[in-house]
């Protein structure tokens, strides 16, 4: 035989497996003997056995028919594989095996990790608010000032990100006080403000239309232009 043999030999052998089944099977509490019969079932789902037997798993592996039999009990007691009836196009009664409960746990297990990773990465958020907070206050927060800080993320739904971005117009305009900070939130909460972008274009244009007013009501004196430190092009 030559190579080229050998190669589509391993490539008949390939079947489809979720990298998540791999990777989350101990999480779920599976062994690696039931991992390798669910694999094994699902390898003869693909080549058309949805009902392999316990003699034919264990054909495959290195246990009995008996642990086989074992094992497929305990997965369905868990919930991993069910047993399913149908009627074939002629009307034979058949039984097979349904993987559908092991993705919908695979499902569960994806989304309770994205959940967890939303949560973790909130709390990295909020603790490095309250260091930026206290580092430019210059001292630790008061119990009020920390539930002021809570409120705004928790009520008012304002992202850590928004309410450095004030803080640090706070900072810039020297009036370093929660009362300021708070009302810098309130106004880019009513104008729809919620990513630093738009932090950014709603600045430029209050700016410009403060700078049109100015220019409206000062009296036509030559002066040297002041100017103007823009915090959020830093």
């Amino acid at each position: 035989m030559q190579k080229a043999d050998f190669l589509d030999w391993l490539r008949a052998g390939n079947i489809t497996i979720p990298a998540a089944l791999l990777t989350e099977y101990k999480n779920m509490h599976l062994t690696e003997q039931e991992l390798v019969l669910l694999l094994q079932v699902i390898h003869f789902s693909e080549k058309g056995n949805d009902f392999p037997t316990p003699v034919e798993l264990s054909g495959r592996m290195a246990v009995t028919a008996f642990d086989c039999t074992e094992m497929l009990r305990a997965l369905i007691q868990k919930g991993f594989i069910e047993i399913i009836d149908g009627d074939s196009p002629e009307g034979i009664r058949f039984e097979k095996y349904s993987l559908e409960p092991l993705w919908e746990k695979l499902i569960d297990r994806f989304l309770l990790n994205r959940k967890r990773e939303k949560v973790e990465a909130r709390q990295v958020e909020e603790t490095d608010l309250y260091t930026c907070f206290e580092k430019e206050f210059g001292r630790p927060l008061s119990p009020f000032e920390c539930e002021t800080l809570a409120m705004w993320m928790d009520d008012d739904q304002h992202d850590p990100v928004i309410i450095k971005a004030a803080l640090r117009e706070a900072v810039i305009s020297g009036k370093l006080n929660f009362r300021y900070i708070d009302r810098i939130l309130f106004e880019w909460k009513k104008n729809g403000i919620k990513t630093i972008e738009q932090a950014k274009s709603y600045g430029r244009k209050f700016r410009q239309h403060q700078g049109q007013a100015r220019q409206a009501d000062e009296p036509k004196v030559k002066s040297r232009p002041v100017p103007f430190y823009n915090w959020l092009e830093q």
